[in-house]
């Protein structure tokens, strides 16, 4: 699947009852088979398996887990008791700015438009004490901040990144970088210096500190131990778990047993209630949100690109030859589309490809056009994944617009 079963407030309900249908069914350990949900970004595998998540150590390590802590400290030269616990949830987090979070560092991210309720957000980076970007092109968070760190572009560094079958891939950098802006790896590791952490600041050296990451996630899940930048380079095909240089990887998981103690795999019990915004008298409709062919995430790379802000200049917003005629709408006439949170006006482009009580409009512009400022904050309770692909909403006709 995409990420849009995931993007609910009962997203894990969801994946779990994938995951039981594709168990039922034999899929997993068996080739070309088995259950996954494509990621958004390039190496948003990796990220997760290495830390980005608050709750997470690397290699699919737990934070509450005292022998994952005491792994992951010793190769970092540190106590256990100084990895602190888990953090806070993303949303959370970003609501907290200007209050209980007096600062923030924002790292190539654009939350003033990707994030939910996103007014909201705006609201709380205003009032933030010390707000830095780090980013390569200005941005609608960027306006936000105090401080803005150019940095370095993906084709200007070197690094790994991972897909969806675990396979890890080394990008090399194809583009010699321009004097002043900084990798973000050079930019944290100041930042460690400066906090008078000497042990977080191991090198800007991508491979020194890719050797470091397999020290971290070795004995993991995601065990990159064995993984080296000249086997990528002699264009092995690695696939975690490695767990020695010598060891060739697993190109297909469960082929033999399933992590658990008789290594059969476990149903999880689902039951099928939606926690969603359930339209209502005053919000009729049920509303979605995505993404176009020609953009990427919130736009900021590709809005600048001419060619594809030509094939798509702004935001639309589908709906039902039936929905249309109900509201009395056609064709590339403007509608006012209200939440609970806010509000979005859109030119209207009328499909059978949609439900007729659901509209979907995509997500990559900012300002005026922000459409997740309509979008509800409550996120799912154990993967705190907002819920972007469902909300209640009425539309309006807007006349001339």
């Amino acid at each position: 699947t995409a990420r849009g079963v995931e993007q609910h407030a009962n997203g894990t309900d969801a994946v779990n009852a994938f995951i039981n249908v594709a168990l039922a069914l034999g899929l997993p350990g068996r080739e070309h088979s088995g259950f996954g949900t494509l990621t958004g970004q390039g190496n948003g595998q990796g990220g997760r398996e290495h830390g980005q998540k608050s709750d997470q150590l690397p290699g699919y390590r737990r934070a509450d887990d005292a022998d994952a802590r005491a792994h992951v400290a010793h190769v970092w030269g540190v106590s256990p008791d100084a990895l602190g616990q888990a953090g806070e949830r993303g949303y959370a987090l970003l609501s907290g700015v200007g209050s209980a979070v007096r600062g923030m560092l924002v790292v190539a991210s654009n939350p003033v438009v990707s994030a939910p309720d996103a007014s909201t957000i705006r609201d709380a980076l205003s009032r933030a004490e010390h707000l830095v970007v780090c980013d390569f092109f200005p941005s609608e968070t960027t306006a936000y901040a105090h401080v803005v760190l150019p940095a370095l572009q993906w084709a200007e560094e070197t690094g790994t990144m991972t897909n969806l079958e675990g396979r890890v891939l080394l990008r090399e950098r194809v583009v010699e970088p321009p004097d002043g802006p900084r990798s973000d790896l050079a930019i944290l590791r100041a930042l460690a210096l400066r906090l008078g952490r000497p042990e977080g600041a191991c090198g800007e050296d991508p491979e020194v500190v890719f050797d470091e990451l397999r020290r971290a996630s070795a004995g993991g899940a995601a065990d990159y131990a064995g993984v080296t930048y000249a086997r990528l380079r002699a264009g092995e095909r690695l696939q975690w778990p490695v767990a020695s240089v010598d060891d060739h990887g697993v190109p297909a998981l469960f082929t033999h047993a399933f992590p658990t103690d008789d290594g059969r795999a476990r149903f999880v019990p689902v039951e099928a209630v939606s926690s969603a915004e359930e339209p209502d008298a005053q919000y009729p409709w049920h509303f979605t949100t995505g993404r176009l062919r020609e953009h990427y995430l919130s736009g900021t790379q590709t809005r600048r690109v001419a060619t594809l802000a030509r094939a798509a200049a702004e935001p639309h917003v589908e709906m039902h030859p039936r929905l249309a005629g109900l509201i009395g709408v056609g064709e590339g006439d403007g509608v006012k589309i209200v939440s609970r949170r806010g509000a979005v006006v859109l030119k209207t482009r009328i499909t059978d490809g949609i439900r007729p009580d659901t509209l979907f409009a995509p997500f990559h512009w900012g300002g005026v056009l922000t459409v997740n400022d309509l979008v509800d904050h409550r996120s799912d309770p154990y993967s705190a994944m907002p819920s972007f692909k469902a909300c209640a909403v009425r539309v309006e006709r807007v006349p001339n617009a």
